[in-house]
Order: structure tokens, then sequence, then C-alpha cells
């Protein structure tokens, strides 16, 4: 990735258009779906051959803004021999983006095997994954780590709601219904024990028994142990 000026774009734009792809992505500091966007633009143009990556501050670079008629940003287009091949504006999704360089920069072909969704780590730019994609559960598994991280646990609870049920799911969702606090191993087994004499008759109590299993974590060395003696009580 480049920054580009009035003054390097016709070296690092227009001339190298002549050997490659050049994707000209317009931006600014003060944008924040550009911020959103600018990490999977850079993940998408890394895994690909024969295709780079300029970015241009309209700020700092007016003409060129003006040049492209760039009426809202983020704004992004391709070049190719000197001309534009191909325009998008927006914070797009990664499948998007993934799509629009395949129709821009044909042949290119991924260098290697990158998941956009490692460059999105914000939750204003998770939240805008899920949004396009709300069926995409690793990224809603990131969502609600970071909603909890941030303090949000109900949210965290609502979003692992619309996805399958796997060990990590539970285990998110008993760190949400904990209000996002996880206890030590220590206090969770003597909170195990203590909840054993409840668990038949107290549905809150077997809920928090489970809860806490599930935050104990399958490789811990009593996690059998508890789950034989919850098995016992109930039946």
């Amino acid at each position: 990735m480049t920054d580009v000026s009035e003054a390097t774009f016709q070296q690092e734009v227009l001339d190298r258009s002549n050997s490659t792809t050049v994707v000209v992505d317009l931006w600014a500091e003060w944008c924040g779906p550009c911020k959103t966007l600018g990490p999977l633009l850079e993940a998408a143009i890394g895994a690909r051959d024969n295709v780079v990556l300029v970015k241009v501050d309209v700020d700092a670079n007016p003409q060129l803004a003006q040049a492209f008629q760039a009426q809202s940003i983020p704004a992004v287009h391709a070049i190719r021999d000197g001309q534009v091949v191909g325009s998008f504006v927006g914070a797009q999704p990664a499948d998007y983006i993934e799509k629009w360089l395949d129709e821009v920069a044909p042949g290119a072909g991924p260098a290697e095997v990158v998941d956009p969704l490692d460059a999105v780590t914000d939750e204003a730019g998770l939240r805008i994954v899920v949004a396009n994609e709300p069926a995409n559960a690793a990224a809603i598994v990131k969502l609600a780590t970071v909603l909890l991280d941030n303090a949000k646990p109900d949210e965290a609870l609502e979003f692992l709601a619309r996805i399958p049920e796997t060990s990590d799911v539970r285990q998110l969702a008993a760190r949400a219904r904990a209000g996002g606090v996880v206890p030590d191993d220590g206090t969770i087994t003597a909170e195990l024990t203590t909840l054993l004499d409840s668990v038949k008759d107290d549905e809150d109590a077997r809920q928090r028994y489970v809860d806490l299993l599930d935050l104990l974590g399958p490789d811990h060395p009593r996690t059998v142990e508890f789950r034989r003696a919850l098995s016992t009580r109930l039946f």
C-alpha cells in the first residue's frame, strides 16, 4: 500500500497501471467508513498478484478528488492502462470486494488463502460485516467477543442467538450471562460444588452450573467429574 499525492500520481498510478492494475482508495482521516474499508482492501489486494493498492487523502489532494469527481468517500477506483475500469463507493463487505477484484483485475488470482475477516478487529467494522453477512457465524463470534470486551454482554447474547451452538458459542454465551466476567478456576470449581445441591429443582442454578462448566472448558481436569455429578443429580 502506497500513499499517493498529486505530485506522485502520474508515476505511482498512471504509469504503473501500464503493467498492473492499480486500485485507488480515496479516503480522509475523519471518515469512519474509510477506516473500516481500508483493512479489507489491504487484506484482499495483499493476497493477490498483479494488483496494487494506493491511497489518496482527499483533504490533502483536492485536485485528485475533483478529477475523480468524488462526491462521497470512501470511493475506490481500479485503473489499468491509464483508464478507470471499475469503481465502487462506500464500505463494502469482504465478499463484495473479492468479486469486484475478480472483475477489475482478471488473472490476478489469490497469491495465498487469506481470510479478509482477519483484518477487521474493531466493533464498528465487525457490525458492518455482520449487517451485510447476517449468517456469517465466524463474524458473529468475533463481534460477540469484542462486545464482551466492550462491556456489552446483553447485545453479545442477542447476536450469539442467531447462530448454531458450538463449544465456542456456548462459552461466549456463558461469559455474557456472567456479565462478561470469567472467574478463576478455583472460584468456578468452588461454586460448582455449592450449586450441586440446587440443580435438580432450581432452573437458574442449573443454568448457572452449565455456564460454569462451559467457562471451565472441556480440557480442565475436573470438567468430566462435574458433568458426571450433574447427570447423577438430574437423573
